[in-house]
């Protein structure tokens, strides 16, 4: 827990919760992606598996680093700790299930990796708070066949097991889970959690995209890491001077185009270095850390021209990044979703280009 930056409020509520012996069965960890909620479910986890999780004299609750279940953890093999993604359904037993595009989890992953797992005993005995623990990450993404399956299991939970639900988008799950489950809210990180978290971490970055990746990340440690390692700051510099051209009212001729072939390069990056990864997921994911951008930069400049009365045009590019993501979770070509974006939000600054002039 101690690696965990600016999230002191969330661990003492989970620490208060282990002292007094008061486990719920079922916890939602919700907050911006990136804060650290994953990172801590895993070391919640860790410790409620462990029966050498005790009170030091400082009064931290601490489990001895080399015990047996501090090992499987660390070496990601626990054999009662289940992580379980939308990835997961590469390992489906069902065909239909593995061939998917892994952009949601499956009701059928959900039945095999929770409720099958979590109907039978613990594979170690042991003393420690929990028998068994599953992490679902993105839970948000489960449909709503996984979230009814889930819904019933946890209103007869087994006993000594604990369901950590890790998701961006709390409102996204059934109100009946919500009710049954202990909520903990992770923020976003100021400017001096985010400093710290950069201090330790071994990235030489020049100052201009330190600068950059800080404001682009919002306070999330998680997002200015993805964010660096998927050089989105080489998208910032080919893009900001189509979009001040755009601005003035002009037809950024290359920026769908160029939208379109950086996100096609992030996806095809990312599916070459992850065995399992879905090139429809990747796509999407690419996507989104392009309407990321362009929605962080219009925020960004409308937050100046709001005090001089000029936030229309800002306001409609926003609406214009946002009504386009849904267009990628139904699968369409990219090319055609960057070209369409880039013709609406030029569309939105020449009309008030030309109501200035009139």
């Amino acid at each position: 827990m101690s690696s965990i930056i600016g999230q002191d409020r969330a661990i003492g509520i989970l620490m208060e919760a282990l002292k007094h012996k008061r486990i719920h069965h079922a916890w939602i960890f919700n907050g911006p992606p990136g804060v650290g909620k994953f990172t801590t479910a895993l070391a919640f986890a860790a410790l409620l598996l462990d029966p050498t999780t005790q009170l030091t004299f400082g009064g931290e609750l601490l489990a001895d680093p080399d015990s047996q279940v501090q090992t499987l953890v660390r070496a990601g093999t626990h054999p009662d700790l289940f992580v379980v993604n939308k990835e997961l359904a590469r390992f489906s037993d069902e065909k239909s299930v593995r061939d998917s595009k892994q952009i949601s989890i499956a009701k059928q992953v959900v039945d095999q990796f929770v409720l099958q797992p979590g109907a039978m005993a613990p594979s170690v005995r042991n003393e420690g708070a929990a028998g068994r623990v599953f992490i679902i990450d993105e839970a948000d993404l489960m449909n709503a066949a996984s979230q009814n399956a889930l819904l019933k299991f946890l209103e007869e939970p087994p006993e000594r097991m604990v369901i950590i639900l890790v998701t961006s988008s709390e409102e996204r799950l059934l109100t009946t889970i919500r009710s049954r489950a202990q909520r903990v809210y992770f923020g976003s990180l100021g400017q001096r959690g985010i400093e710290e978290w950069l201090a330790r971490q071994e990235l030489e970055i020049p100052d201009d995209e330190r600068a950059w990746l800080i404001r682009f990340a919002e306070g999330s440690p998680g997002v200015l890491r993805l964010a660096h390692d998927g050089r989105l700051y080489e998208w910032w510099q080919r893009l900001e001077p189509m979009l001040r051209e755009l601005e003035r009212g002009q037809y950024a001729v290359e920026l769908g185009p160029t939208m379109g072939e950086l996100v096609k390069g992030w996806a095809e990056s990312w599916v070459a270095a992850h065995k399992n990864a879905s090139k429809e997921a990747a796509n999407k994911a690419g996507a989104d850390w392009m309407f990321r951008l362009l929605g962080n930069h219009w925020r960004s400049r409308l937050a100046k021209a709001a005090p001089m009365g000029k936030s229309g045009p800002y306001l409609a590019a926003i609406d214009a990044v946002h009504n386009a993501e849904p267009e990628m979770d139904s699968n369409v070509n990219i090319e055609f979703v960057m070209e369409k974006l880039s013709s609406e939000m030029t569309a939105v600054f020449a009309e008030a280009a030309a109501a200035a002039k009139a």
